[in-house]
C-alpha cells in the first residue's frame, strides 16, 4: 500500500509539469502534462527559460525579423484541480517576468535594446470529454489509467504587462490573444510505474486582438493553427523522457496594411522529468526550430527548466500517518 500510494504521489507531479509556456517561444505544452490527478491538489510551478532566435519569445504571433532577440524569462504560477459536471478540471494562472535583449546591428550599425520587468498573465482552464472519470478519492487515482482521454481546453492572456509603443521589445504586448485545444492521452502500455508509454497530441487554433499602438501603428495577426506532440517512455519509477514535436502554420500578420509571411514552421526537442521527492520534481528540456535557413522562417532554439511543488491534503495526511508508524 505504501508503495501505491507513493506511485500516486508521482501522479501528482507528473500531472503539475506546468511548463506552462505556451506564449514563450515554441508555444509547447510539455509532455504528461494533461495526465489527471486527484481532485482537490495543487502545485506552485517555477520555470526558468533560455531563448534565442529572430523573433520576441513573448511574441505569441511570432513574427519574424531583422532583429536577434536572447530571453532569459522565469514563469511562476499556480493550479488546482477539481470537479466540474462530474468531469476531471483544471485551472491554472501564470505570470512570467525577465530579461528580453532586442540586437538590431547590421553592418556595424544600429543598437542593442533591452528590458526587463513583468510580462502578460495567462490563465489556463481543461475540462475532460472522453477518458476516465475524475479521481475524486485515493482507490479512484490508485486504478487511474488513461486509456484514450480527450480534453478541451481555453488560453487566455491578460494585456497588463510592461509595454513601450516606440521599443523594438516588450515584455507585454497590448493585445488580447489565447486559443482553444483538443488535448489527447493515449496509452501505449501497461499503467504500471516504470513501464508506463504514451502517445500526447494536441491540436489548437490561436486567435489574437490587434495591437492599436504598435510603433505608432496597428498590429493584426491572422489566427494560427498549431499541432503538439509527445511520445513519452518511463525509464524507471521516477526518471522519463519524451520525444517533442511542434508544427505551425498560419498567422500572418499585418502592420498597417503592410502583411508579412505566414508561419510554416516545425520544431523538434526533448523533455526528461525526475522525481526528486514524493513532491517535488525537475523537468528539463530543448527544442529548435528546423528547416529554417531562410530568412523569413521563424529560427528559435529554447532550453527550459521547471521546478514543481504538489501537494493534497488527503495524501499529506496519509503520509504523516504512514511516518507515525
Amino acid at each position: 500500500m505504501k508503495h501505491a500510494l507513493s506511485s500516486s504521489r508521482l501522479a501528482i507531479g507528473f500531472a503539475f509539469v506546468l511548463c506552462l509556456v505556451p506564449m514563450l517561444a515554441s508555444a509547447q505544452v510539455p509532455p504528461r502534462f494533461y495526465w489527471k490527478t486527484l481532485s482537490g491538489a495543487n502545485a506552485f510551478p517555477l520555470i526558468y527559460l533560455s531563448v534565442s532566435g529572430n523573433s520576441n519569445p513573448l511574441d505569441p504571433a511570432h513574427v519574424v525579423s531583422d532583429i536577434e532577440f536572447e530571453a532569459e524569462v522565469f514563469t511562476a504560477g499556480y493550479a488546482k484541480v477539481f470537479t466540474l459536471f462530474d468531469r476531471s478540471a483544471t485551472v491554472a494562472v501564470l505570470e512570467t517576468m525577465g530579461r528580453v535583449t532586442a540586437d538590431a546591428r547590421l553592418g556595424g550599425l544600429g543598437a542593442i535594446e533591452q528590458t526587463t520587468g513583468f510580462g502578460d498573465p495567462l490563465t489556463e482552464f481543461t475540462i475532460g470529454l472522453l477518458g476516465p472519470p475524475p479521481i475524486k478519492n485515493l482507490p479512484d487515482l490508485l486504478r487511474y489509467e488513461p486509456g484514450f482521454s480527450l480534453d478541451f481546453l481555453v488560453d487566455l492572456v491578460l494585456p497588463i504587462g510592461e509595454y513601450d509603443r516606440e521599443a523594438a521589445v516588450n515584455l507585454g504586448q497590448n493585445r488580447w490573444y489565447g486559443r482553444i485545444g483538443f488535448p489527447v492521452v493515449w496509452q501505449l502500455s501497461r499503467w504500471v510505474p516504470g513501464k508506463r508509454t504514451t502517445l500526447e497530441l494536441l491540436p489548437s487554433l490561436w486567435l489574437y486582438g490587434d495591437n492599436d499602438d504598435f510603433q505608432g501603428a496597428t498590429l493584426e495577426t491572422d489566427p494560427m493553427f498549431q499541432v503538439e506532440g509527445h511520445l513519452t517512455r518511463d525509464f524507471g519509477e521516477s526518471f522519463w523522457a519524451s520525444l517533442d514535436a511542434t508544427l505551425m502554420t498560419g498567422g500572418k500578420s499585418t502592420i498597417q496594411g503592410h502583411a508579412g509571411e505566414s508561419l510554416n514552421n516545425l520544431g523538434m526537442g526533448f523533455t526528461m522529468g525526475y522525481q526528486l521527492s514524493e513532491n517535488l520534481q525537475l523537468t528539463a528540456g530543448y527544442l529548435a526550430s528546423i528547416d529554417d535557413g531562410a530568412p523569413t522562417d521563424l529560427r528559435m532554439d529554447v532550453f527550459k527548466v521547471s521546478l514543481v511543488y504538489g501537494w493534497h491534503k488527503i495524501i499529506e495526511g496519509v503520509g504523516r500517518l504512514g511516518s507515525a508508524e
